[in-house]
């Protein structure tokens, strides 16, 4: 795996990171000066030794957007952990699926300012890798050398989760053997200022950042912008045992569907039937009873529609209050990273799995009383919880009323 976070870049860092609770929300004076209501939001950051690591002085002088950049280190960092090598010979065994939801805009209004309608080919050439929605899966598919499927798909906020289901169906059909999967988003105003205009931001926590993003609380005000990537190597079981690398957990299963905007449902909201579906199907698909789901990872954004998603959770599981599992949400964290919102959560997911933990629920001391009549207090950790937990469902819910669910499993060899 590796991760590229507002709160930890790198895989050990974000551990160690989300463990303690370590926001990654912070004031941004850029956002004060343009006006905008909600002034905070999420950004990675790295050295520049990190930068050296990964990219060549080429790249960094032209080639890359911030959704590039951050994507192509979470990438590389994913395939160094899972012990695969880049060779000038083309691996025909290994593909890409990675998504985003918007590339390279500042990058492209920066082009523009330099040029008038006369002058349009002088947008110059990186213009079209920073800005064409697959130059994110390009770019890695060159670094790494991959001659599977290489491919972004774009499905908003499910976009991450979305990637991981499609690479999963590809090992799972055999037409590969391991499949580099996730998302990433790019940083800044000209992507967090639709959502501004649309008042769905908190705008009343910019002189205290670290206390706005309140999923599951009664006192959720919206959802704090940010950006990153998250990045995860899938691997058939037979070929990550023949090359004898660890192993963090298995994908059981899972479904992608859409509320087709009816019943409630719209471009912003979800259609609650098609959500209740998805995870019920997710379970089917995985072979899962709902009573075995040891934690939630949930969407979670700190908007009103918290208690909704708790609300088609417990009908899709088909649990009462009593028997409805620990649930825990990464935006309380890091905020709402948009379409590499589910890959970043994913990778989370699998620390839990994998390491034994369950992370603490930021800024939710007042419980919102609509979620306290589907889950008991306890079940919302507000602590680091050092558990062992056998199975994990992760969902995402996107822009466009989209839904995708996982479920994984800690990993034996039994």
């Amino acid at each position: 795996m590796g991760v590229v976070a507002p709160n930890a870049t790198g895989l050990p860092q974000f551990e160690e990171a989300i463990r303690a609770g370590k926001s990654g929300i912070q004031f941004h004076k850029e956002l004060e000066e343009l006006k905008f209501s909600c002034q905070i939001g999420g950004v990675p950051k790295f050295s520049q030794d990190l930068m050296d690591h990964y990219f060549t002085a080429l790249e960094q002088r032209g080639l890359l957007a911030t959704g590039l950049i951050y994507g192509g280190i979470a990438g590389q960092e994913a395939w160094a952990d899972a012990q695969l090598e880049i060779s000038e010979e083309l691996d025909i065994d290994s593909g890409i699926i990675f998504g985003t939801g918007v590339l390279g805009v500042e990058k492209l209004r920066e082009a523009f300012l330099k040029i008038d309608d006369k002058q349009v080919r002088r947008l110059g050439s990186t213009s079209v890798l920073q800005t064409m929605a697959s130059g994110i899966s390009a770019f890695l598919g060159g670094k790494l050398g991959c001659g599977n499927q290489v491919t972004s798909n774009s499905s908003a906020c499910s976009t991450g989760t979305e990637a991981l289901l499609m690479g999963f169906e590809r090992i799972q059909y055999g037409k590969a053997k391991r499949m580099l999967v996730g998302s990433c988003s790019d940083s800044g105003p000209y992507v967090w200022g639709g959502f501004d205009a649309l008042r769905i931001l908190p705008h009343q926590y910019n002189d205290r950042p670290e206390s706005a993003s309140q999923p599951l609380s009664a006192g959720a005000a919206g959802f704090v912008p940010s950006s990153g990537a998250g990045a995860l190597v899938l691997e058939s079981l037979e070929s990550a045992l023949e090359r004898g690398v660890p192993i963090y957990a298995e994908v059981l299963g899972g479904h992608l569907n859409s509320g087709g905007q009816r019943e409630q449902g719209s471009m912003t909201a979800p259609n609650s039937t098609s959500v209740i579906s998805c995870i019920s199907e997710a379970l089917r698909d995985a072979g899962v009873n709902s009573k075995e789901i040891d934690l939630i990872n949930g969407h979670l954004t700190a908007t009103a529609m918290d208690a909704t998603e708790i609300e088609n959770w417990a009908k899709a599981l088909g649990l009462d209050r009593e028997a409805f599992p620990y649930i825990n949400s990464l935006k309380s964290h890091i905020g709402h990273a948009l379409a590499a919102a589910g890959s970043i959560e994913l990778v989370s997911s699998v620390l839990e799995l994998s390491r034994g933990f369950i992370f603490p629920n930021l800024n939710c001391e007042r419980i919102h009383p609509e979620v306290l009549k589907r889950v008991k207090e306890d079940k919302i950790p507000r602590a680091l919880l050092e558990k062992n937990i056998k199975l994990l469902a992760k969902a995402s819910f996107g822009f466009g009323d989209v839904n995708a669910c996982v479920i994984l499993k800690s990993y034996d060899d039994e």
